[in-house]
């Protein structure tokens, strides 16, 4: 037998183990607590029923290693679950119909999400005819004396795509389409190439126009320009902290960023115009027309998304790699990708449901009425049980579960001459923001990796993922520790700007 097929049928034995032994796992859990007696099969259920939302999450964390698709994962476990529950007595079969007016209403009606197919048609376009491949190059030329030039070219994009989408999904799938087979051809580190795409794609929840800020400025009942002027600051200043590090991490450590050879990066002088002509001005002039007209106004995310994918379908004619076999692959690709994010929005909003409705959000608000605080201590806390509720949550709900709950309480706030108490929302929204930002990132329930991981290569494992963001998500760390530090990092071009 060759490695090949050994390789094969190992994978399927853990593909078929792993279910097996979590089925005997519960029958033999099963048979042991009917075993016991009646007072303690009570004490038990009681204290299963408090922890069972625990346990759901960290089936999860579990299950995300076994080498299943990662939609089948998170409807599968919201099925056990509600199963679990309604034979403890805690949820009710009738509840999963619920499932279809929340998927209907978050995903089927969310007219943002209308661009994500055309985004993503963009970025296997670009990616399927090469012109991302000769953008990353050019890149690479102008920056060839900089160590890690492709990984800094990439966040750099990814930065631009971010702000033009305002949408981690069509962000993070179209750069792993563009960037990630160039990177895993040159050499770079899968920990590395994954973790720089993947933070790169999520400052678009942060960095203006985000579709974020403007849901916390109607919870929070502030204006929405200001808390876009608020959040350009720390944007940016995380962006200049991903760039550092991946310099400092290519200039320490080359093998993680190898460079190209030497005589692929020498240009002569009379052929360095026209490259940049042909492969650098045209996508970056596109890209730059898209995210104009979103910040001003001229068109919406979806609108500007189809803009996208007729121009890189225009780019791919003019650069004479468009033909039927190519739109043909690009096609089927791209109804794959979409497929995959639509899949994991379903998936993870039926797992958001069962989560809710077995009483998760009650754990945390338990650990908040529970310790008496001061005004730093309650917003530490609060800081703190959004960071962990992001393990296993999306935005759209810890901001629907804790704004409303805690927005009374922060206006009331009093944090002395740190900052005046009429910019402690804003200060507050900004810190939220930030926050949020790593729920993308953490595992196991990270949207970025989901989709990063659902359009990757085969060669590159779940474990190198969630290696390559540590370090991304330590940098956002910082970055709110900075802007709880120092307020006007986030305060002062808004103040300059509205005042």
């Amino acid at each position: 037998m060759s490695l090949q097929e050994q390789s094969r049928v190992d994978r399927r034995l853990i593909a078929f183990g792993i279910p097996l032994l979590i089925l005997a796992a519960l029958a033999t859990l099963a048979t042991l607590i009917a075993s016991l007696p009646l007072e303690q099969r009570r004490e038990l259920l009681y204290l299963v029923q408090d922890f069972l939302p625990i346990l759901m999450f960290l089936t999860l964390a579990t299950l995300l290693f076994s080498g299943y698709p990662v939609a089948f994962i998170l409807g599968g476990v919201a099925l056990l679950f509600g199963l679990i529950g309604y034979f403890l007595g805690v949820f009710q079969l009738i509840e999963f119909f619920n499932f279809v007016p929340r998927i209907w209403g978050q995903a089927a009606e969310n007219l943002v999400l209308v661009a994500v197919p055309t985004f993503i048609f963009m970025g296997v376009v670009m990616e399927r005819s090469g012109i991302a491949n000769d953008l990353l190059y050019c890149v690479q030329v102008l920056l060839k004396r900089v160590p890690g030039a492709l990984a800094l070219g990439v966040t750099i994009m990814g930065t631009i795509l971010a702000a033009m989408t305002g949408i981690i999904g069509a962000s993070v799938t179209m750069m792993t389409a563009l960037a990630l087979p160039t990177m895993m051809r040159q050499g770079y580190s899968h920990a590395l190439a994954c973790g720089t795409i993947a933070a790169s794609g999520t400052l678009g929840i942060l960095i203006p126009p985000s579709i974020m800020l403007i849901i916390m400025a109607d919870l929070l009942g502030v204006s929405v320009g200001n808390l876009f002027m608020a959040a350009i600051g720390p944007g940016l200043s995380l962006a200049a902290l991903y760039l550092l590090f991946v310099y400092l991490a290519a200039l320490i450590n080359p093998r993680l960023a190898p460079p190209l050879p030497p005589e692929m990066l020498v240009v002569p002088k009379g052929k360095l115009v026209p490259l940049l002509m042909k492969a650098f001005f045209p996508p970056v002039f596109l890209i730059g027309m898209i995210k104009g007209s979103i910040l001003f106004g001229w068109a919406a995310p979806s609108e500007a998304g189809a803009v996208g994918a007729f121009g890189a379908l225009l780019l791919a004619l003019f650069a004479g790699r468009l033909n039927v076999g190519m739109l043909s692959e690009t096609c089927v690709a791209t109804a794959r990708t979409v497929a995959m994010v639509f899949f994991i929005i379903i998936s993870a909003t039926c797992f958001a449901y069962v989560y809710r409705s077995l009483g998760g959000d009650d754990i945390v608000e338990k650990l908040i009425t529970s310790a008496g605080l001061t005004d730093w201590g309650l917003l530490i806390l609060i800081l703190g049980i959004v960071f962990f509720l992001g393990f296993f949550l999306d935005w759209i709900e810890i901001t629907l579960i804790v704004l409303p709950v805690f927005a009374p309480l922060i206006a009331g706030l009093d944090f002395g001459e740190h900052i005046a108490k009429a910019d402690v929302v804003y200060w507050f929204a900004i810190l939220m923001a930030v926050n949020l930002q790593t729920s993308f990132l953490t595992p196991p329930f990270g949207f970025a990796l989901f989709y990063l991981k659902g359009i990757a290569p085969k060669e590159i494992k779940i474990e190198s993922i969630y290696k390559g963001i540590v370090p991304f998500v330590l940098l956002q760390l910082l970055a709110l520790i900075a802007v709880m530090l120092w307020p006007e990092i986030a305060l002062w071009l808004m103040r300059r700007t509205y005042d």
